[in-house]
């Protein structure tokens, strides 16, 4: 799938089918370190991919995902929901 350096409103809906569609072909980790921008909708965006995921029945791992959208994750609740990947876990 190709990175997006931002993932917002203005791209939220394109996101979401391209990594629907890696999903569906077999990707399971997704890299988010090419993201220098993110509001809500990337939270929203991350959830959808891993329900559709858990409903495939796997699970996403996410790398190298930003402070900015961590904190996000965190402020609504669902940091643990959206966990890193064991190789980024040092970092916490």
């Amino acid at each position: 799938m190709e990175s997006f350096e931002t993932l917002t409103v203005e791209n939220a809906t394109a996101a979401l089918e391209r990594g629907l569609a890696a999903i569906k072909d077999g990707q399971t980790v997704f890299d988010l370190g090419c993201i220098q921008s993110a509001d809500s909708s990337a939270v929203a965006v991350l959830l959808a991919w891993q329900r559709a995921a858990r409903k495939n029945g796997t699970t996403l791992a996410f790398t190298n995902m930003p402070v900015s959208l961590k904190g996000l994750t965190s402020l609504y609740g669902v940091d643990d929901f959206l966990v890193d990947s064991p190789a980024d876990l040092h970092h916490h």
